[in-house]
């Protein structure tokens, strides 16, 4: 199955912002040239070398970041006097929107994320069978490109 150049590029676009492939790889893996790949990390409108370096915080992270907000909030509500340890209509707003956030966070499984698991249990594979690994990468090359074609 061949990808429209758009999916490719969004595939070639993931794996440079999350795996340590270098660009020829990549290129090889999605099926375009070097030289559109290359055209396409040094794009100054998307600045891929920037959005990789802001890939560090992870969907963990801005979770955990989002629950201690939560906390926050409320250890501040319900230390006020017996009586007032309620929310105020903006507080509630805050809450909820963090709390829509966070359900929303803890749902979401996006082809980032799955290329992220694929990486790490490739790694998994290879120190265990090499042959294998190889073999599974097949499997997962292909298992994106069919995720990517259904959105």
């Amino acid at each position: 199955m061949d990808l429209p150049i758009a999916q490719k590029k969004e595939w070639a676009k993931l794996l440079y912002l999350k795996s340590d492939l270098n660009q020829k790889e990549i290129a090889e893996k999605v099926g375009v040239a070097e030289k559109t790949l290359s055209k396409w990390v040094n794009d100054e409108h998307e600045n891929w070398e920037l959005l990789k370096s802001s890939f560090i915080i992870t969907r963990e992270q801005e979770l955990r970041r989002i629950y201690i907000q939560i906390s926050e909030l409320n250890t501040f509500i319900s230390e006020r006097p017996e009586g007032s340890r309620f929310a105020t209509s903006k507080e509630a707003d805050v809450l909820s929107k963090l709390a829509s956030a966070a359900k929303s966070l803890e749902a979401e499984t996006s082809i980032s994320d799955t290329i992220s698991v694929f990486r790490e249990f490739s790694e998994f594979i290879k120190e265990v069978d090499f042959g294998k690994a190889k073999e599974f990468i097949v499997f997962q090359d292909a298992f994106i490109k069919h995720k990517l074609s259904s959105h």
